[in-house]
């Protein structure tokens, strides 16, 4: 099985909303990103996988591009993160729907199916998104992209636990590695004033 790594550092901010990284945090940076190339490593691709690949850094681009949005909003403070998520997952939800109703027509719907988007809906994205907007109000684009691109780690971790996927030692010590660059970029020195 041939596996993917989509990972957004939010070093963009640098520039579009003046947030400068400290050293150690560029060094956390880039021990998170030496771990998830050691979980992927080898990685094989062909020819048949560069539409994947293209959408994919593309993905990883508006990624980008929306932690940075996301933090230059939510810092001012000034409107409830509530109100940002319904406003960027509103717009979101209503070009997603038409374009799939247009391409794929409306489908069946059962009363299970109803309950299920209900949770995914409000507690998947709803109030994880609305979480994430609380969070950019004090953490900087690039410590939120990084606790987001932890995401890789925990989905290994759930695959093991609930479908019964083996991770390899190699494995394990990739996200060992990428936790440790984690949690640097989260390391705040406080400036002492003497």
């Amino acid at each position: 099985m041939v596996k993917f790594c989509s990972v957004n550092c939010g070093c963009d901010g640098n520039f579009l909303i003046k947030e400068f990284p400290t050293l150690i945090q560029w060094i956390g940076v880039t021990i998170f990103l030496v771990g998830i190339f050691t979980y992927f490593y080898p990685v094989a691709l062909d020819d048949s996988q560069s539409l994947g690949l293209i959408v994919m850094t593309v993905g990883a681009l508006t990624n980008a591009a929306s932690a940075v949005l996301g933090r230059s909003i939510n810092r001012k403070e000034n409107i409830s993160p509530l109100i940002v998520t319904i406003i960027s997952m509103g717009i979101g939800s209503i070009i997603l729907l038409v374009n799939g109703i247009i391409i794929q027509g409306l489908p069946p719907i059962s009363s299970q199916n109803i309950l299920y988007l209900l949770w995914l809906a409000v507690i998947n994205t709803a109030v994880a998104f609305t979480i994430w907007n609380l969070t950019l109000r004090i953490l900087t684009a690039m410590e939120s992209s990084i606790i987001n691109g932890t995401m890789l780690i925990q989905i290994a971790v759930l695959a093991w636990i609930f479908l019964g996927e083996e991770i390899s030692l190699q494995e394990v010590f990739g996200m060992l590695i990428a936790i440790a660059g984690a949690l640097l970029v989260q390391i705040k020195f406080k400036s002492r004033v003497d």
